[in-house]
């Protein structure tokens, strides 16, 4: 199944594979998304919860094999209401 960007947007991120991409402080940071909010993704890493700032950021989920990089302010929304902002 060919997934568009769009369809990834408005997704559920918990149980994806993510890494951050931007901010020097955060960039390389790999994980599991354990939990969202409208503002930060709690990122599962090496035994560590780390909390990452969505605005600011650039994230590379793995869906199915497939790569989708969004950017974190595109998604700041609270993981209920994205369904319906996001277009």
């Amino acid at each position: 199944m060919n997934m568009k960007r769009s369809d990834i947007m408005r997704m559920e991120f918990i149980g994806l594979d993510a890494e951050v991409l931007s901010a020097p402080c955060y960039a390389g940071i790999s994980g599991t998304i354990l939990y969202e909010t409208k503002n930060t993704f709690v990122i599962g890493s090496t035994g560590t919860e780390k909390i990452i700032p969505k605005s600011n950021n650039e994230f590379a989920f793995t869906y199915e094999g497939e790569i989708f990089v969004v950017k974190g302010s595109e998604v700041l929304h609270r993981p209920e209401d994205r369904i319906k902002k996001v277009r």
